[in-house]
């Protein structure tokens, strides 16, 4: 069961609860139309959406899209359960052979680290299942990046469509001059593209893009650990060495919570 990320649903809640806020306590509740004005909405969020589905196939347009949704998610990795999976395995490959991996193998959800014991079971060189895997890796994190880099062109796009409505606005505003009175009004309704494309980059777009790139550096160091210690098993290496040699990939505070699993075997 996939775990709701609490940090994330607040964190984008609390940012349009204090722009409301803000709006509310300089406006007042009253006023609050002032800030809405569909035109405006349409210019901004419209040519974003749209220049951003220019520089993309529909395909990782909508991929793209839908990758919001991860942000809610919370990721289910544990460094520290995988370095003890990899731990146990190693035990089973000392005392039992390389053979008797295959078997806990079909016992694992992830198919990156199955595929990784199926290499070496079958006799591949190491130099070999390395490459393969690192591949895999690579390919993951290239669909990984696009998704980011969505993110990244769309929050670009927002203020820069701002710009482009708040001079429609303005040349809007400079053809009547002659009317004082609506100086005002034209000059408020030019600058809101500019809040919404604002919004749309610092509210939406900065903090998923910044998310997924967090879930992909734990994601592909997770596949780091899988990749290190299953060569390592290949290698006969003792247990505890292997243990110590993960541990590298932790922080201290990590390391120190980490529980002893290697074993000494003869």
């Amino acid at each position: 069961m996939q775990i709701v990320d609490i940090a994330s649903i607040l964190g984008l809640l609390l940012c349009f609860v204090m722009c409301v806020y803000g709006i509310i306590d300089n406006a007042g509740i009253n006023n609050i139309g002032r800030y809405i004005d569909v035109p405006s909405a349409i210019i901004t969020f419209g040519g974003s959406f749209f220049a951003v589905m220019a520089m993309y196939s529909m395909k990782d347009y909508i991929a793209g899209f839908k990758s919001f949704m991860l942000v809610f998610k919370a990721p289910t990795i544990d460094m520290g359960a995988m370095i003890q999976k990899i731990i146990d395995l190693s035990n089973v490959a000392r005392k039992e052979g390389l053979l008797s991996l295959e078997e806990a193998a079909g016992e694992l959800d992830d198919e990156f680290m199955k595929k990784g014991i199926l290499l070496i079971v079958d006799g591949t060189d190491p130099e070999l299942v390395r490459a393969i895997m690192e591949t895999e890796l690579i390919s993951i994190e290239d669909r990984h990046k696009k998704k980011i880099a969505f993110w990244e062109d769309l929050g670009s796009m927002g203020p820069a469509w701002g710009m482009i409505g708040t001079l429609v606005g303005l040349v809007n505003m400079l053809y009547e001059m002659d009317d004082p009175s609506s100086i005002g009004p034209s000059m408020a309704v030019a600058l809101i593209t500019t809040l919404y494309g604002s919004l749309l980059a610092n509210w939406i777009c900065a903090p998923v893009a910044g998310k997924l790139k967090a879930n992909n550096a734990s994601e592909i160091m997770l596949k780091e650990i899988m990749i290190e210690g299953l060569l390592s098993i290949q290698a006969g290496e003792n247990p505890r060495v292997i243990e110590e040699k993960l541990k590298s990939f932790l922080a201290p505070a990590e390391r120190a919570t980490q529980s002893d699993g290697g074993e000494e075997l003869g």
